[in-house]
């Protein structure tokens, strides 16, 4: 799985490079003509729906067009990628997009659209840091507490991700993988219903992007154990990584980012502009 996430997201890089190449081209002067729609494959209240309210905003202000989010969120993706691959490619509708969409084609075994082929990639917008965590006065304190459980209790620990399909699903599947441990993943749609299972104790931990968590580790609610990616963050320096666990986690690592992409064939003179 992540062999094939590494060639998709190089394929998503070359796009965009090719995209992006050169310096000369026509002005679009209908462009914008109407408001702009970020479709997300996402819930409400996600690291995705925040960054893609962001870039609406921002968006809005530099084209002069009203620029309205909305929310797909479904297996995969699937859903918003589907309604932008068969949208007008104009430059009006585009998708957020993440790791998840890279990888969606090795996960089903048939698709309404060509992860590749049917979109023309505008922009990578964020990378985000990933971290474990679990509910604060729970029974594990540590992130080393967490592994000693798991391994004496095969297929008892519960994570939480949101939907199947997103990068938190995706690297608690990796993070079980590298681990040899043996627990169960339950999928929820986005990622506030996730914090409300941990916290009211039907779920003993969760994998999910650390911005969206912030708010409930600095109000003690819920307390990060392990961080997925290579290195510790400036923000909570005494949260250990992975890594650091050593063994089969020495090099484990696991990240997610945001991007922008437009239904293929959308002019090339637009995708520069949205780029801008």
């Amino acid at each position: 799985m992540k062999k094939h996430l590494n060639q998709l997201s190089r394929a998503w890089a070359l796009g965009l490079t090719l995209c992006l190449a050169g310096t000369s081209m026509a002005q679009t002067s209908t462009f914008p003509s109407k408001a702009l729609k970020i479709v997300v494959p996402n819930a409400a209240g996600g690291a995705a729906d925040i960054t893609a309210r962001t870039v609406a905003q921002k968006l809005s202000d530099a084209l002069g067009q009203s620029v309205v989010t909305e929310n797909k969120p479904s297996a995969g993706g699937i859903v918003a990628g589907e309604q932008v691959a068969r949208s007008e490619p104009d430059g009006h509708t585009l998708l957020l997009i993440s790791s998840g969409t890279a990888v969606s084609a090795s996960l089903f075994k048939t698709l309404p659209f060509d992860t590749v082929k049917d979109f023309t990639p505008v922009s990578k917008l964020a990378t985000f840091d990933l971290v474990i965590a679990v509910a604060e006065g729970g029974r594990f304190k540590t992130f080393a507490e967490l592994m000693a459980y798991a391994k004496a209790n095969p297929g008892k620990l519960n994570i939480g991700t949101p939907q199947i399909g997103t990068t938190q699903n995706l690297s608690a599947e990796y993070f079980l993988s590298a681990s040899g441990l043996q627990a169960q993943i339950v999928p929820f749609n986005g990622t506030p219903p996730v914090i409300t299972a941990l916290r009211g104790g039907s779920l003993d931990a969760m994998v999910e992007i650390l911005g969206p968590l912030m708010p409930q580790i600095k109000s003690n609610a819920v307390r990060p154990l392990a961080l997925l990616g290579d290195k510790r963050t400036d923000s909570l320096p005494g949260v250990p990584t992975v890594q650091e666990s050593g063994g089969s986690l020495a090099k484990f690592q696991a990240s997610s980012w945001n991007g922008l992409a437009v239904p293929a064939r959308t002019p090339r003179d637009v995708v520069m502009r949205l780029n801008r």
